[in-house]
């Protein structure tokens, strides 16, 4: 059982960083979309002396207001789809710890359901980006540079799918209902 008590307390941490990733997805979501807000409305008109607050971001960071505005879309995007994986995750490990095992039929359809909807919406993100990028690139110069490929996480939902069923068959051994090969 010691075992089993090790996954336990593995639940445990990855509810509580499943709930921490979600709240720092919210922050981030939140951050910019009050710096594209003030972007758009205010920063023209905050000045220290001649000189305005915009010109100086675009100066040191070396990167015109319009791609400042594509990369904090960006960031919304990927914010908030990171913010629904991990709240689908932190349901996942809630009810895992509830059930006190993973090896239960609702824990693996959930464990499923959890790597498809990883894998589909981390690079339903990733596509939706990259045409908006696309799109922009048109009017906007430098888009090109933009990548997404660091964003979709292909390999954890399928290592997910993978475990729901090595869970899916444990849970079938515990209830009885699995055919001796």
């Amino acid at each position: 059982m010691k075992s089993l008590k090790a996954i336990q307390v593995l639940a445990k941490i990855g509810k509580v960083l499943s709930k921490i990733i979600f709240i720092l997805c919210i922050v981030g979501f939140c951050f910019c979309a009050v710096g594209t807000v003030c972007l758009a409305v205010g920063v023209e008109s905050v000045k220290i002396g001649d000189i305005t607050v915009r010109s100086v971001i675009e100066e040191n960071s070396g990167i015109p207001v319009q791609m400042m505005y594509l990369y904090m879309a960006v960031g919304m995007v990927f914010c908030a789809a990171k913010a629904v994986i991990s709240k689908f995750a932190e349901i996942y490990f809630k009810n895992e710890i509830a059930d006190g095992t993973p090896f239960t039929l609702r824990g693996s359809k959930e464990l499923l359901r959890l790597g498809i909807i990883d894998i589909a919406v981390s690079y339903g993100a990733a596509i939706l980006c990259g045409i908006g990028v696309a799109i922009a690139g048109q009017f906007i110069a430098g888009t090109e540079e933009m990548q997404f490929d660091g964003f979709s996480s292909i390999g954890i939902g399928i290592a997910m799918i993978i475990v729901s069923v090595i869970c899916r068959y444990g849970a079938e051994i515990r209830e009885g209902k699995t055919d001796n090969l």
